[in-house]
């Protein structure tokens, strides 16, 4: 049996790479033109082909989106770039705009096409339609039901991709105005402004919102897997390193012990506690299992707080001395209880006990984000292993 992709955003070639060592499967994000997320840094021609040579030694993807909505001006020099980012290697185009899917099959047969959540694709009709136009793949609507994509997938027997995680657009799979009226930037261009989460004034004591809830839908991945789902997709292209290394971490264990036969309870609920700390949102299952209510939105009283448990990433491993060399995230202190978790899998938990700075001072505290520290540690561990707090010293 084909395994599930795991599929990872990544707002710049760092982010790629670290989603990538953490477990994904195939990776997407934007080139400097014809993104849906112009504030990311997103990639220049000779990073995607970076990003390509990286993911493909490690038996990995890369996939660019195209996906804007199209107006006559933006189509200048859209062919010529085309032609740039292939031969950089990418191995699929995410786009929109069905012109765009003929002109690729035609001129670069080798690379696959996969029809953007922004088309808002509900229905096996619509599938049907565009695997006749050669289309490889469909990222379905983030407003489907389990039964809707099971039907889909048993009617057209097409490769489908499905949101799991992340943001959800208050409007139809991201076809929204709301951000042109209110602040002239085109989400549909790139220029959202979330405008859904602004809080706005009214009758009531507290300011009224129309955000909602992000998703998470790690409970129903075996169900996902069953109903003969292509990919899995996590949101994010402009999350941070921490975020996304968690996440894709989180999603790789629970989809590997499907696989292996040892999913359990247990693991199942430490991954979902890993991954409702590590966003500033509340999650929901959204459309999935029944359809969305006003339980899947905040309207008021929404709070937003920086995530603090990220300590620190680990940037080398000195034998020799057998410490390990940090950069300092978030403030942390002696006697913290904490985390230590890798792109392999591994984790262990410690307390912190000694450590230093770059001069070898033996510390307190660590109060300095971006600060080079040094904690002993016995076993060697990869660059990109990260430290998160589980319990503060003082509460133990």
């Amino acid at each position: 049996m084909k395994k599930i992709e795991l599929l990872s955003p990544a707002g710049d070639l760092e982010r790629l790479k670290v989603t990538l060592l953490y477990g994904a499967d195939a990776v997407y994000f934007g080139g400097q033109d014809y993104s849906l997320r112009a504030n990311a840094n997103n990639f220049s021609v000779e990073e995607m082909r970076e990003a390509a040579v990286f993911a493909h030694s490690l038996g990995k993807k890369v996939y660019l989106t195209l996906n804007i909505v199209f107006h006559d001006e933006d189509t200048k020099n859209v062919e010529e770039y085309i032609q740039k980012v292939v031969e950089a290697g990418i191995d699929a185009f995410i786009v929109s705009d069905p012109f765009l899917i003929r002109y690729i099959k035609e001129h670069h047969p080798s690379v696959e096409v996969h029809l953007s959540t922004q088309n808002s694709t509900t229905n096996s009709y619509a599938v049907n339609y565009f695997k006749k136009q050669g289309v490889d793949r469909v990222v379905l609507a983030r407003e489907l039901s389990k039964d809707q994509i099971k039907r889909i997938i048993e009617e057209t027997n097409m490769d489908v991709e499905v949101f799991i995680h992340g943001a959800m657009c208050t409007f139809f799979s991201g076809r929204c105005a709301f951000s042109n009226y209110v602040t002239n930037r085109d989400s549909n261009r790139g220029g959202c402004s979330q405008v859904c989460r602004f809080a706005f004034q009214s009758e009531e004591e507290q300011p009224f919102t129309l955000a909602t809830k992000d998703l998470n839908l790690a409970h129903y991945i075996k169900d996902m897997i069953e109903l003969g789902v292509s990919s899995l997709k996590v949101e994010g292209r402009m999350r941070s390193l921490y975020y996304l290394a968690t996440v894709i971490g989180a999603y790789r264990k629970i989809i590997d012990a499907i696989y292996e036969g040892t999913l359990s309870d247990e693991l199942l609920q430490k991954q979902d506690e890993i991954l409702s700390r590590v966003a500033n949102r509340e999650t929901s299952s959204h459309f999935f299992t029944r359809e969305a209510d006003e339980t899947d939105q905040y309207y008021t009283g929404r709070q937003e707080l920086s995530n603090q448990e990220y300590l620190a990433m680990v940037l080398d491993y000195e034998e020799e001395k057998e410490q390990l060399i940090v950069v300092e995230r978030n403030y942390f202190e002696k006697g913290d209880l904490v985390e230590l978790f890798t792109p392999s899998g591994k984790s262990y938990e410690f307390t912190i006990s000694d450590f230093y700075d770059e001069e070898e001072n033996c510390l307190e505290v660590a109060r300095h984000p971006e600060q080079i520290l040094r904690i002993p540690w016995r076993e060697k561990v990869e660059p990109y292993s990260m430290i998160r707090l589980l319990k503060k010293g003082k509460e133990s």
